[in-house]
């Protein structure tokens, strides 16, 4: 196990090195820059300013610099939030990112499994055309549209809620976002369960098991599950990645102080440092937790061992 957990960090650096590439030329070559402001700056400001952060120099050399400085932990300047580094906005920012999508990845995954074990054991019945409908709706309505219904119903109309804002960081203050963040989510998840339920239920050691007289807990719980499971897990390092590291919308709605925001704010500044940072983020996540994706595909899939 651990050969393999080193052998898949060693081939995960190629793929970290070519998201930094191609988003390094990419947001290089789109219009406008850092310091493109409405009222222009005067010439020996700018010109002092693009100095002062290395952009006089070749693309190729600040490339090459930028690619010293990310091995080395350093993603350098914002050069919007001038008193803060990069590391600094996102060591602030991941904290606020990573609770709020720790609550909606366990209210997405345990709501839509949930949901769709229910449907697969209702095939065709009502229960499970009204768990696939619902779905439906989740999955095609976006979450910059849930998020201020939801604001608008709770928050506005009942007053039941904060309409947003981080506050103490308690349960009335991050439902809304959760619950909006985890919706599509949680319908992804439903879809899933239910498909690879019914399918789990039709093989032939679910039939075997059933021909042994166990009960039907002990079969759908015990042996349908397990094999139930394996889509479910597959799809888990994508939607982890992307709810862990921030919502740009949700937190837009609802005024947190997450990766999400720093993001949208640098790519609509052209800050280049920042955008790039929470893309390295985001690429991480996305590596360890396909890593342990993998190992829990060993635990699920008896079939599969890593060496």
């Amino acid at each position: 196990m651990l050969r393999f957990v080193l052998r898949r960090l060693a081939s995960a650096l190629p793929t970290l090195f070519a998201v930094v590439t191609i988003s390094f030329f990419l947001i290089r070559f789109a219009p406008g820059g850092p310091f493109s402001l409405e009222r222009p700056l005067p010439p020996q400001i700018m010109e002092n300013m693009i100095r002062a952060y290395r952009l006089d120099l070749p693309l190729w050399r600040q490339y090459l610099d930028y690619l010293w400085n990310v091995a080395h932990g350093d993603f350098g300047p914002s050069y919007i939030y001038r008193d803060f580094s990069v590391g600094q906005l996102m060591m602030q920012s991941l904290p606020y990112s990573l609770q709020l999508g720790t609550y909606a990845l366990i209210l997405a995954v345990l709501g839509g499994v949930a949901a769709g074990v229910v449907a697969a054991l209702r095939q065709n019945g009502i229960v499970d055309y009204l768990v696939m409908s619902v779905a439906t709706v989740g999955v095609t309505v976006p979450n910059f549209v849930v998020g201020p219904v939801l604001s608008l119903v709770f928050a506005v109309l009942l007053s039941w809620l904060p309409a947003g804002g981080w506050g103490d960081g308690s349960a009335r203050f991050l439902l809304l976002p959760t619950i909006a963040l985890a919706l599509p989510q949680l319908a992804v998840f439903a879809r899933l369960t239910r498909g690879s339920m019914i399918e789990a239920l039709r093989a032939d050691h679910i039939r075997t098991a059933r021909a042994y007289g166990l009960s039907r807990r002990a079969v759908v719980v015990t042996h349908a599950m397990r094999g139930a499971l394996l889509p479910i897990v597959s799809y888990l390092a994508p939607c982890a990645a992307a709810l862990l590291t921030g919502s740009v919308v949700i937190e837009e709605i609802f005024g947190i102080p997450g990766v999400g925001r720093y993001f949208v704010q640098g790519a609509l500044n052209r800050d280049y440092t920042l955008v790039m940072g929470t893309v390295v983020l985001i690429a991480v996540f996305i590596v360890v937790l396909n890593l342990v994706v993998d190992i829990l595909y060993a635990q699920l899939d008896p079939r599969i061992r890593h060496d």
